[in-house]
């Protein structure tokens, strides 16, 4: 595999798909916690998630993997969305959105990485000052927007959060090329939440207590952000590298600010949206076209 696949308008509308609904994500998970605990919102999210994928597998009648990669596909649920969700929830008690968003804001980076050490990934420089530039756009983004960043220890569960989605979205990417993108992502969220159900036994009772529009958030968060969210995300990760498409994680808090000028009447300041614009000026850098540089033949990783 080569760093020189392009992201066609395929991909691209994936990614768009994605940022949009994972952009919603916060604001429906502080929206929902005040009835329910972050175990039962996480379990929540991922069971919702989960019958929907269920329910396409059935509709394109299209089968599971075969049972020799369902250890593999267990941990990659267990380890990228048990884990990541819980600690994202818990983190959300505690530290403020700004805080959270600076630090998922290293997931490019840390896919980057993983990418080049267990795909074989080379990354050029244009690629990694691309990523540190779209990182000081996010940041700038974050303060200038008003939103306290302010240390907690419960901010290294979003280091957690940031460790695991790379490792999630990288280790993926060999399975899509074998069993296709549909297929292993269920897979996933099948695994994902036989592993949150610890964490949520008393969900029933939190419903039946819950309000509506708290129950709606939870509709939204597993059938948005998670089914069609990553349903998207992985057609993206499909189509080109890892480390490439993470990088546009980058947009998604300028995306937020959008959001809210729109919706929410929320003017955004100057440094805002000169933050926002280096941010995309940063994407833009990571993912120009380059040259081809060869790569070690991993045969596992070649496109099907």
């Amino acid at each position: 595999m080569s760093t020189s696949e392009r992201l066609g308008g395929g991909a691209l509308f994936a990614i768009a798909v994605a940022l949009f609904t994972w952009s919603s994500a916060y604001a429906a998970i502080a929206y929902a916690l005040p009835s329910f605990t972050p175990g039962e919102v996480a379990l929540a999210r991922l069971l919702i998630a989960s019958l929907c994928f269920a329910a396409l597998l059935v509709i394109r009648r299209q089968p599971l993997p075969p049972v020799r990669d369902w250890p593999q596909l267990a941990l990659l649920g267990v380890i990228g969305l048990t884990t990541y969700h819980v600690c994202l929830n818990y983190a959300e008690t505690r530290i403020a959105s700004g805080t959270a968003s600076i630090i998922i804001s290293l997931v490019p980076a840390a896919t980057a990485v993983v990418s080049a050490f267990w795909l074989r990934e080379r990354l050029s420089l244009r690629t990694w000052l691309g990523l540190a530039v779209a990182l000081v756009g996010t940041v700038l983004v974050v303060l200038a927007s008003g939103q306290r960043v302010e240390a907690d220890p419960k901010a290294l569960l979003v280091l957690v959060c940031v460790l695991v989605s790379a490792i999630f979205f990288v280790g993926q990417k060999p399975l899509f090329a074998r069993h296709g993108t549909l297929s292993v992502t269920a897979s996933t969220f099948f695994a994902g939440t036989l592993g949150a159900l610890p964490f949520g036994w008393h969900l029933p009772w939190a419903l039946a207590a819950a309000p509506w529009p708290h129950m709606a958030s939870l509709l939204w968060l597993g059938i948005a952000p998670s089914f069609l969210g990553y349903l998207a995300w992985s057609f993206a990760i499909h189509r080109a590298s890892a480390s490439r498409v993470s990088s546009f994680i980058y947009l998604s808090p300028p995306i937020a600010i959008v959001i809210g000028w729109l919706w929410l009447h929320e003017i955004p300041g100057p440094m805002v949206l000169v933050g926002g614009v280096i941010v995309i000026a940063g994407v833009v850098l990571a993912n120009a076209r380059r040259r081809v540089v060869p790569a070690p033949a991993v045969e596992v990783c070649e496109q099907a």
